[in-house]
């Protein structure tokens, strides 16, 4: 890592609070147990729920990278559905994200939270944005952080923009992988193919060096991840239907294209789209000032009217 980035994060890392105890809890819903993870309650401040994204990893690639946030508001994270320590569907070959966007609603029921403000990474950034669209009454605030598009366009050209962002080794993994081979929904596919494409999805290629991701393999993700890949997918219609003040965050450098924050905000009626310059996916760890610091304005501005 490049000095100067490098000495930003640990000056933000060492401005913050000591990063709180997650407490598990296990939560049935939808005929399934899910493991849900939760920050210590601040009164007075709606929670916030995380939902992760990569289609195959438990909560842990969000934390503690979010801890930041929990000095302000309780942050409540889970593992999906056949991810992590939540039970897996019966029919895993099934698997759709729509209904991953219902358990998030069926979760708030089962906690007994009346409203609760949603964040969404990525493909969980797809997660959240379907699951406000259908809680309109659960979900205050929305903050979607490098989120999939409103459509599946944007993933066809994903694999040769990742691939003219490597070179060496990194270049030699991620070419070796065909990914038309991921439409088959092979867990340990998706699992390679996760770790070779991750170093270019940084602005600051040092990064990737501190960030690999660990290695998991779902067979509930990968067959969603799968589905999406080889279908495609359109939510405008619903994304339209979203009620919930928005924020659309997204690093500039993204090799998903950040013209994709724009695509959803001209969707979703109360939006406000928000590039970080010098950003990739992952804008908590590149530029964390600037992220938590436009989270944490927008999670604590004053309703309208209050």
């Amino acid at each position: 890592m490049s000095s100067a980035a490098r000495e930003r994060l640990m000056a933000f890392r060492q401005s913050q609070p000591r990063t709180p105890r997650l407490l598990r809890h296990k939560v049935e819903a939808r005929g399934l147990s899910f493991a849900v993870f939760s920050s210590p309650e601040v009164a007075g401040v709606p929670p916030l729920f995380c939902i992760n994204g990569g289609m195959l990893y438990s909560h842990a690639i969000l934390w503690p990278a979010l801890a930041p946030l929990a000095a302000g508001r309780q942050l409540i994270l889970y593992d999906q559905r056949g991810r992590g320590a939540s039970q897996a569907p019966p029919a895993v070959s099934g698997s759709r994200i729509e209904y991953d966007a219902g358990d998030v609603v069926a979760i708030r029921e089962a906690l007994g939270i009346a409203r609760w403000d949603l964040f969404g990474h990525s493909w969980g950034g797809g997660i959240a944005m379907l699951a406000a669209a259908r809680d309109a009454v659960g979900v205050r605030r929305l903050v979607l952080c490098d989120a999939v598009g409103p459509t599946g366009s944007w993933i066809s050209s994903l694999h040769g923009d990742a691939l003219a962002r490597l070179t060496g080794v990194e270049h030699e993994q991620l070419a070796a992988i065909d990914p038309v081979t991921l439409h088959a929904g092979d867990p340990a596919v998706h699992a390679e193919y996760s770790r070779a494409i991750y170093p270019a999805y940084f602005a600051d290629h040092d990064f990737a060096v501190l960030f690999r991701p660990p290695v998991e393999a779902s067979a509930t993700g990968a067959a969603g991840a799968a589905r999406l890949r080889r279908e495609g997918y359109d939510w405008r219609a619903s994304i339209g239907t979203i009620a919930a003040r928005t924020l659309i965050v997204h690093g500039a450098d993204d090799v998903i294209p950040s013209r994709l924050a724009g695509e959803t905000a001209a969707l979703v009626r109360h939006a406000t789209p928000l590039i970080i310059d010098r950003a990739g996916h992952m804008p908590f760890f590149e530029r964390p000032e600037e992220f938590f610091s436009a989270v944490r304005a927008f999670l604590d501005a004053p309703d309208a009217g209050s």
